[in-house]
């Protein structure tokens, strides 16, 4: 709503006209400059209301749809196994240096980097928790990874969480069938050297990479099996919110990315054998 500011000669000031509308007014008399007024009384009745309801005045404004949340079952950890699939994981890269010097040979040949990661939750003493994936020297990272050029995002998903997670396709055990959920958060890295912003910089037209994070639904009892060289731990996510000098800032940011998601908890599950 615009409001235009009405500017007056000296003595004089705004008055209620009686057709509607503002008029210029002067004082009756230096002894008594301003006769009482009678102030209006702004009101519309139902009819009028209706009217301009009809017309489309007021339906921008009175028919907008609330948002919706996201909702996800929560199971609790005692409900899943772990073991390893016997071999062994791409190598990551934890120095700044090398990221950035690994970042531009890929940009090189394939463009911006784009990303995705999925929070896999379940419950321990009744807090959630997020599965991580930790390495040898102790970096903790979210499962998943780059995309393919050309790839989909659900796709590649499935792709990087079967890959990490579950058991090779020639065990007899069989792994949990990856099904993407609702995106929750994305971040982007200006350039080579930053780190990975919550925002889009106004200044920054392509960003060196985007990484998309999806909240992934665990089904009632699975069993995972990460490759030899990781692990899962399972971090409460207290233990993560603006933690960003133990996990990054984006573990750090996904107690955040939570907080407009329904978490429905299931307390206990028959848990069958592995």
């Amino acid at each position: 709503v615009r409001a235009r500011a009405l500017v007056y000669p000296r003595g004089e000031a705004p008055c209620l006209a009686p057709g509607g509308g503002w008029e210029h007014c002067q004082p009756a008399s230096a002894a008594a400059p301003w006769p009482p007024v009678a102030r209006p009384r702004v009101s519309h009745s139902r009819s009028a209301v209706a009217s301009m309801l009809a017309g489309g005045a007021l339906g921008a404004a009175a028919h907008v749809a609330p948002p919706t949340s996201a909702t996800c079952t929560v199971y609790p950890l005692s409900a899943y196994f772990f073991g390893n699939n016997g071999a062994q994981g791409a190598d990551q890269a934890h120095n700044a240096e090398e990221r950035a010097a690994r970042a531009r040979a890929e940009y090189a040949k394939e463009g911006p980097r784009r990303a995705v990661d999925a929070v896999l939750l379940a419950m321990r003493h009744n807090v959630p928790h997020v599965l991580l994936l930790r390495d040898g020297s102790g970096f903790c990272r979210l499962p998943g990874g780059k995309l393919k050029p050309g790839e989909g995002a659900a796709e590649g998903l499935k792709r990087k969480l079967s890959e990490t997670l579950s058991p090779p396709a020639d065990s007899p055990i069989q792994g949990p069938v990856w099904v993407p959920g609702t995106p929750i958060g994305t971040l982007w890295r200006p350039s080579f050297d930053s780190p990975l912003f919550p925002y889009k910089p106004a200044h920054v037209t392509e960003p060196k990479e985007t990484r998309t994070v999806y909240l992934v639904p665990l089904p009632e009892t699975a069993y995972f099996a990460p490759p030899a060289n990781l692990e899962v731990i399972v971090v409460p996510l207290h233990e993560l919110y603006d933690n960003t000098a133990r996990f990054g800032p984006l573990i750090a940011a996904v107690p955040v990315m939570l907080s407009s998601v329904q978490l429905n908890v299931v307390q206990s599950v028959e848990k069958a054998e592995a």
